[in-house]
């Protein structure tokens, strides 16, 4: 396993303003349908493997119906944006009947997006509850299983001719007065809605805390989560260097080493580009540059930016599925860096991530197999077979599902 760390010298646990709870998007989420909090895990054969104290992980492989995390960010992004370009912008995002029957016209309205699979899926999906048209960009090279499920959603997929950044810039040209973009990642003159997307994600963290303070826990000591323009991360960061947390935490954000533009952007000290080719089969993460709206975020906030090959978070899968969970190549890379930094018994990097005996380490398990030919490949099972056999795996592996 191959991997890369950058300890961030600006570094400085800044606190950062959280939105309060009682605006934040849950009320909206638990009106879609399909809505349950899913899973938070402890990982005690993953913990002894890596020689810390504890392992949590929020198993987003299916969540509100889809096999991501991503519908969280897209469908409050949806929300806000149609609020605020097609109806009154005063009236309140209670619920996705409130927000249906508010609009005029849906027919005659297309929502826009571009994709390396889960974002573009999770806006078609809106698009199908609203009955809008959907238009989604992807870059050339895709997954053939991820076109074909955006396209099961009834959107019309356009394959762009390059990078997903390209695709970024091609759906751009799309907006107009009946044509709304919902990116999750920003650019001069456009962040409300990336914003929005951030946002979104804060569902998944609140219901991390939920469960930890039910069960009498306080909070993990060391979060790694996984980027590709940073606003996932950016979510994280934003919740768990609000005021209030812990002063010890050790942050880590994970990316493919062949697009590591966070990396590169905190070795500069400003946004840079990790140029094409994106290779990985962490498409999800295969992202060329930085979202402007999250990187001075992520900048101030996150400890280690670590890049890793496909080996590492192949292995993270293999991994995880011997403990009956089911983690796409994007889902599993935030494992797969710990793991690789494991393995390779350099003390002064354990050191940078807070990997002691005494450290608990939450990861977030971001996608399921969304590409299954490529899982079968990689793990020697079909997830339908890890998921047949999820009961007996977690029972060997002795896999507590927390907060029950």
């Amino acid at each position: 396993m191959v991997h890369e760390i950058l300890v961030n010298p600006r570094s400085a646990s800044t606190p950062a303003n959280e939105p309060e709870r009682d605006v934040l998007p849950l009320r909206f989420h638990r009106s879609l349908p399909h809505y349950e909090k899913t899973p938070l895990l402890e990982l005690p054969a993953i913990a002894k493997k890596i020689g810390v104290s504890r392992v949590y992980l929020k198993d987003e492989s299916w969540r509100l119906g889809l096999p991501s995390f991503k519908m969280l960010g897209a469908s409050w992004a949806v929300a806000h944006a149609i609020r605020s370009a097609w109806i009154d912008g005063n009236t309140p995002i209670h619920s996705l009947e409130n927000l249906r029957g508010a609009m005029r016209n849906p027919r005659q309205r297309t929502l826009v997006a571009a994709t390396d699979g889960n974002h573009g899926r999770g806006v078609a999906r809106m698009a199908k509850y609203l009955g809008t048209k959907c238009m989604i960009f992807v870059p050339r090279g895709l997954a053939r299983s991820r076109v074909n499920a955006i396209k099961s959603e009834g959107a019309r997929v356009r394959i762009v001719n390059g990078s997903y950044d390209d695709a970024i810039a091609r759906s751009a040209q799309e907006a107009n007065e009946d044509c709304l973009v919902v990116s999750d990642t920003s650019w001069e003159g456009y962040e409300d809605i990336p914003r929005q997307v951030t946002v979104g994600y804060s569902t998944l963290f609140g219901e991390i805390d939920d469960t930890l303070r039910y069960i009498g826990r306080g909070d993990p000591n060391v979060v790694v989560l996984q980027a590709g323009v940073g606003s996932f991360a950016a979510a994280g960061m934003l919740h768990y260097r609000s005021p209030g947390r812990q002063g010890d935490l050790r942050t880590v954000v994970v990316e493919p080493l062949s697009a590591n533009c966070l990396f590169r952007s905190c070795r500069l000290g400003k946004i840079a580009e990790a140029p094409p080719p994106h290779p990985s089969t962490m498409a999800g993460l295969n992202c060329g540059l930085p979202s402007q709206l999250t990187w001075p975020i992520l900048d101030r906030s996150v400890d280690v930016f670590c890049g890793i090959s496909d080996d590492a978070t192949y292995s993270a899968m293999r991994l995880l599925a011997n403990n009956g969970v089911v983690a796409g190549e994007s889902g599993a890379a935030g494992l797969g860096a710990i793991l690789s930094v494991a393995a390779s018994a350099d003390e002064r990097q354990r050191e940078a991530l807070g990997l002691t005996a005494r450290a608990t380490v939450l990861v977030v398990n971001t996608e399921g197999a969304t590409d299954p030919v490529n899982y079968k490949r990689v793990v020697g099972l079909s997830p339908k077979r890890v998921i047949a056999n999820q009961v007996s795996l977690r029972l060997a592996q002795k896999v507590v599902e927390l907060g029950l």
